[in-house]
């Protein structure tokens, strides 16, 4: 009788989680994303780490609910508003 060699869940995870790794520091290079807080979109077009920086500039002006999303999702945000 032959013995079934069942795939570890834990190593399958792994290798997506590499395979995403991968992927986001391009991501994270586009400029793509923007800031956002309550009242409107403050910054769009940006690359992650100018987000960054433009969030905590903001946060430094005492703006409020702010957050990095994604082009795409802030002017979803600005259509609703």
């Amino acid at each position: 009788m032959a013995v079934e060699e069942k795939e570890n869940p834990a190593e399958a995870q792994t290798a997506e989680d590499k395979s995403a790794a991968e992927k986001f520091p391009d991501e994270l290079r586009e400029a793509m994303w923007s800031v956002v807080s309550f009242d409107r979109c403050e910054a769009a077009g940006l690359t992650y780490a100018e987000a960054e920086q433009k969030l905590g500039e903001l946060q430094m002006q005492k703006v409020s609910g702010l957050c990095i999303v994604t082009d795409e999702t802030a002017a979803r945000i600005a259509v609703k508003n």
